[in-house]
């Protein structure tokens, strides 16, 4: 194996590259640029959206509460509802979010609850609704708030201490260093967004030194040169291989510039602080626990770059490249996403499922739990994986029936 051969295609691959607009697209404008606006976009509007429905007055209806003035006098002049006559068809109204919510208030109800003898207060709303959701938690805490001011003065008349109904308050605290709480509950989404973003990093660059060059014709070329072709899908190898783990590296440092300051900045806003004094949005996570799964990535990223070329290798033109490749994103995200689903947890048999492995790996190594007899099993096994794929690669391409498949 000629090395210098092997340095020399990948070089050529990667002038090639960076003069063609739309590999620097795929590989560098979008996971630089695109994918952290997209992300910071939707959180602003996804922010903007609930502010709009927190400041939004709720419509609601009251059902019942004839018998019961005060309490629905109280309804009625709170800032925080806005009571409108009763209607009919208010279970449709709801579902058609004209109205929020419907509250039934029992008969005698005033009456009961001087004496001790309430019925339940019954809410009707749309679960799953923003607003409606809103709305049911204000009257929550109208009821919840209108519960104990009758407990504090039925204790008051009888001359008994506020905490002889609670004696004593449960109170938590958390033990976990800030590593392990920001690990578990981001970790999950950093492997998911490492697997998507290493596939769409190789999948341009594998289609177009493959099937496109068949379509431009200078794959002939390239196989007049004095090289090996052992030495030329190795180098185009490299090249894929590149763009796969830089899109990852840029879009993840890019991310994590963008939630640093986007972030403090969202948050300042949302709580009327200045943007400098904001918290970063960031949760805490092990640094250890981030080199870890760059080291386990790089096979990943191996056995996505070898299959990729494989696969554009069988094609005969680019749009037939992309209609081959384009399904498998499925293929990537069911087990990256399966990785992420509470419950599912790491252990010898998911250690050699492909894509799973490494979600579960990585979530756990940036929690700073570190499993060495899994790692050491995910790490080989995805070696082995790797060098299978770049193999059949290898095999491939020294097929005149692949290379020159029409």
């Amino acid at each position: 194996m000629n090395f210098k051969a092997i340095f020399a295609v990948y070089s050529k691959e990667l002038v090639d590259s960076l003069r063609d607009k739309r590999t620097l697209v795929s590989v560098v404008v979008i996971p630089t640029l695109i994918t952290p606006a997209l992300i910071f976009s939707i959180g602003r509007i996804t922010m903007k959206v609930v502010e709009r429905a927190k400041a939004d007055v709720p419509a609601i209806q009251i059902l019942g509460g004839e018998d019961s003035p005060k309490i629905v006098a109280a309804l009625k002049a709170s800032p925080k509802f806005n009571v409108i006559p009763p209607v009919d068809d208010w279970k449709e109204r709801i579902s058609d979010k004209k109205l929020r919510a419907a509250v039934l208030i029992p008969p005698g109800f005033e009456q009961a609850l001087a004496q001790g003898k309430a019925k339940d207060v019954v809410i009707y709303h749309y679960t799953g609704e923003l607003k409606s959701g809103f709305a049911t938690d204000e009257l929550t805490n109208f009821f919840s708030t209108l519960r104990q001011d009758t407990l504090k003065r039925r204790l008051s008349d009888r001359n008994l201490p506020p905490d002889l109904v609670e004696p004593f308050e449960t109170k938590r605290e958390n033990v976990a260093p800030p590593e392990k709480v920001g690990g578990n509950s981001f970790g999950g989404f950093v492997p998911y967004l490492i697997v998507i973003l290493c596939f769409t990093g190789a999948m341009y660059p594998a289609m177009d030194l493959t099937a496109g060059e068949k379509e431009r014709g200078t794959m002939e070329t390239l196989l007049c040169s004095p090289v090996g072709r052992t030495e030329i899908v190795l180098g185009k190898f490299l090249m894929v291989l590149t763009g796969s783990l830089s899109a990852m590296a840029l879009a993840m440092a890019s991310l994590s510039l963008t939630l640093t300051v986007g972030g403090a900045l969202l948050a300042g806003r949302a709580h009327g602080i200045p943007a400098g004094a904001a918290p970063s949005v960031i949760p805490s996570i092990s640094p250890m626990g981030i080199i870890g799964t760059f080291a386990m990535v790089l096979p990943f990223s191996v056995l996505i770059s070898a299959g990729l070329l494989t696969i554009s290798l069988f094609a005969r033109s680019f749009k037939e490249a992309q209609s081959y490749i384009a399904p498998l994103i499925f293929v990537i995200i069911l087990p990256a996403v399966i990785g992420i689903l509470p419950g599912v947890e790491l252990n010898a048999r998911f250690a050699l499922v492909p894509i799973l492995n490494l979600t579960l790996v990585c979530k756990e190594m940036l929690s700073g739990v570190w499993h060495w007899q899994y790692i050491a099993l995910i790490f080989g096994s995805s070696c082995v994986y790797a060098g299978i794929a770049l193999s059949l690669a290898v095999r491939m391409f020294n097929r005149e029936s692949v290379i020159f498949r029409t």
